[in-house]
């Protein structure tokens, strides 16, 4: 979609640009697209591009990296080999997104299989053009692209030196679960409306804008907010209805919002529920499909079935999934969806997409280097699914052990593709630097920049590691990354 980085169209050093198919196993099953970048001026590296959404468009690795500066230049002109793929499936006008699904092939290329043929013919393409293949593999992915990062670390550990997966959609089974329940909670007259949702945005701040010492319209201690705002205290008064209230149907569905999906059965590596939402950033505005709550959780009109384009995209997603991958039937009604009535399929596709598994001992053995961030003002999934993987990491190889290969950091106040709040930093830069160099990442700041050249920062704030957040020194412009530090 049109998000801010999206919107640039770095320069392109003189490449070739190789476009390709991998044919598939199955006679039925689509191709695997793929496009490789090779620069004239080679710096022997390499970078893969991850997907977005249920994918089915061609990544091409032209593009800025998802959380980059933007005048920064991109990663072709670095010098860096791109490649990207549409994971083996293409879109098509007036089809769900997710019908593909029906195919076995082309969903194990979905969550999967694509990524590492395409990375090994990249490889080989490099070894052709260049007569040697590349001393460093890096893979840099948002959203659905942030999942395949994480998948690449856990399932192909040998084949990536350094990833960075931003907002990942790991956990993915349970986000499709919650995504149908928050939308069947705000069907009707539920339905919570564009004033109130400024209504919600205006109480969360007005609750918790001072929690990092300064007021200054972005909450950067999300996690105390969760605890300390509540959202009961904007029911309407008995008999009272209108936009300067919620009835209790809507305070229903944020508190549902808020609260953990509880699954009945273990899904892939013991997860057994999806974490509710965080708060802040729900008036954050929409350019398409970014923003709070009206881009990702509520969209401009109740959610009904079938889908229709002017819903939320966690209904559309969410509801979709629920009907394509798990019932296999595209008219399912998903309002009496039970995930034990399709165990043996929930346990299959978990095990396929979830991306959970805490064992990353054969990527840390070769000296990969993984950074995750997630952004805390994400209504496209939860941030604290990826802070419950973290964790889960910690708890299965120690928390010195994951500190010499992975970090985990939170932004504040931005939303799942990077507006709201500062979002913008070097993550390639950075995980290139420990990869190479050793040199951990220290120091690193978020910045908001206009949307024009010279693309001045307009907004700076230190990148903290979990469980940190940044607060206010006492001092200085609250502009200015400078003062602030990261506290626990």
């Amino acid at each position: 979609g049109p998000t801010p980085g999206a919107r640039i169209t770095p320069a392109a050093p003189q490449h070739c640009r190789v476009l390709g198919r991998i044919a598939p196993v199955d006679p039925s099953a689509p191709p695997i697209l793929f496009q490789v970048n090779l620069p004239t001026q080679w710096n022997g590296r390499s970078v893969q591009y991850g997907g977005g959404g249920f994918n089915g468009v061609l990544i091409s690795g032209l593009g800025l990296q998802p959380t980059g500066l933007f005048g920064d230049p991109a990663p072709l002109a670095l010098g860096y080999t791109t490649y990207g793929t549409d994971s083996g499936h293409q879109n098509q006008p007036g089809v769900p997104p997710q019908a593909f699904a029906a195919n076995d092939e082309a969903l194990l290329n979905f969550a999967h299989a694509s990524y590492k043929k395409v990375r090994d013919v990249a490889v080989q393409l490099m070894q052709r053009a260049y007569g040697r293949g590349p001393q460093k593999l890096y893979f840099i992915g948002s959203s659905e692209g942030g999942r395949e990062g994480l998948t690449m670390a856990q399932r192909y550990p040998q084949d990536f030196d350094g990833i960075v997966s931003r907002v990942p959609v790991i956990n993915w089974t349970g986000l499709q679960f919650a995504g149908t329940r928050n939308g069947i909670a705000t069907m009707g007259d539920a339905w919570i409306r564009p004033p109130q949702v400024a209504l919600v945005h205006d109480a969360v701040l007005a609750t918790c804008d001072t929690l990092d010492g300064v007021a200054d319209k972005l909450v950067s201690h999300p996690v105390a907010c969760k605890q300390q705002f509540d959202v009961t205290r904007l029911r309407c008064a008995a008999g009272a209805s209108g936009d300067s209230c919620l009835s209790d149907a809507q305070v229903a569905a944020v508190q549902m919002l808020h609260s953990p999906y509880k699954l009945p059965f273990a899904l892939a590596n013991g997860v057994t529920e999806y974490p509710g939402w965080g708060v802040s950033g729900e008036g954050t505005p929409a350019f398409g499909p970014t923003g709070g709550w009206s881009a990702w959780w509520l969209g401009r009109s109740a959610p009904t079935l079938p889908q229709q384009p002017t819903h939320s995209i966690a209904w559309v997603y969410g509801s979709g999934a629920v009907q394509h991958l798990y019932a296999r039937d595209p008219t399912y009604d998903v309002r009496s969806f039970k995930p034990e009535d399709f165990a043996a399929r929930v346990r299959q596709v978990s095990a396929l997409m979830d991306s959970t598994n805490p064992d990353l001992a054969a990527f840390h053995a070769r000296g990969g280097k993984l950074i995750v961030l997630e952004n805390m003002a994400d209504y496209a999934q939860s941030p604290y699914a990826g802070i419950r993987y973290y964790e889960s990491v910690v708890a299965r190889m120690s928390q010195p052990v994951t500190d010499q290969f992975m970090r985990l950091y939170t932004a504040p106040g931005v939303d799942h593709v990077g507006s709201g709040a500062p979002a913008n930093v070097d993550l390639l830069g950075a995980v290139s630097a420990w990869v190479e160099r050793g040199q951990a990442p220290v120091g690193l700041e978020l910045a908001e920049q206009e949307l024009a050249p010279p693309f001045r920062a307009i907004n700076t704030r230190p990148l903290c590691a979990w469980p940190l957040h940044s607060h206010y020194k006492g001092s200085g412009p609250v502009t200015q990354a400078s003062s602030f530090d990261c506290r626990p």
